[in-house]
């Protein structure tokens, strides 16, 4: 996989190959791919907040708007055709029922912006399209899979998953920093959550272990503020 930094207004990115898909890594956490037109996140969780006060643990009941206000930006500056969401994009299977009225409407907004496409995740196995979108359990595009589960090693195909929120530690100069990041080889890519309230799976966790084909092969994309940093063998 060669990384290579890439703009858009304010951010800086990397752009990697997927399968043969040259894929712009987004400071967000979106993967944008150009050639398709086509913008991926994965794990909004909305409506976690609401989630958790059902169990009386209390949070800021903003996160749904939060998220699709940080989503409604990306769109804004890559301006797809197509946006794919892989999975648990709600945070159960009522919680289209707790979105405010300012989040349905921006979820409208999001789906009337570009053909929106929401794949099934074991949070949401019927996500609600009363508001737009279609749904499917996976989406193939120029020979990759979009999906939410990552497939096991033997994949027949290169893919693009969530669900397991990646996160990666890094030290240096006495200090120890964890972010969210993408993590992926050649042929695989696993997206870091992009819901307000997600938390997130260290990379070197046994779950990310079997995943690899190559594991020589594999790098982490962290999330900085504006930009995308890259580690592991190889990094541009």
């Amino acid at each position: 996989m060669t990384a290579h930094p890439g703009h858009t207004p304010a951010r800086t990115y990397r752009t990697v190959a997927i399968g043969g898909m040259s894929a712009a890594l987004d400071p967000s956490g979106a993967l944008y791919w150009a050639d398709a037109a086509t913008l991926v996140v994965a794990d909004l969780h909305l409506e976690k907040g609401s989630s958790f006060a059902r169990s009386r643990t209390f949070l800021p009941p903003y996160d749904s708007e939060i998220t699709l206000a940080r989503l409604a930006e990306v769109v804004q500056r890559f301006a797809p055709r197509r946006i794919i969401a892989l999975g648990d994009s709600f945070h159960d299977t009522t919680a289209g029922g707790r979105l405010s009225e300012a989040s349905r409407q921006m979820v409208r907004r999001l789906t009337d912006a570009a053909e929106f496409v929401w794949v099934t995740g074991n949070h949401d196995p019927h996500p609600p399209t009363e508001w737009g979108g279609t749904v499917a359990e996976a989406f193939v595009l120029g020979g990759v899979t979009f999906r939410h589960e990552p497939s096991p090693s033997s994949m027949e195909a290169p893919e693009v998953a969530g669900h397991l929120h990646p996160v990666a530690r890094v030290s240096g100069r006495g200090k120890s920093l964890r972010r969210r990041c993408f993590v992926g080889c050649g042929a695989r890519m696993v997206l870091p959550a992009f819901g307000a309230y997600t938390g997130g799976l260290d990379i070197r966790d046994a779950a990310f272990g079997a995943l690899w084909p190559r594991p020589d092969e594999v790098r982490a994309f962290l999330l900085g503020r504006d930009q995308v940093y890259a580690f592991g063998p190889g990094v541009a």
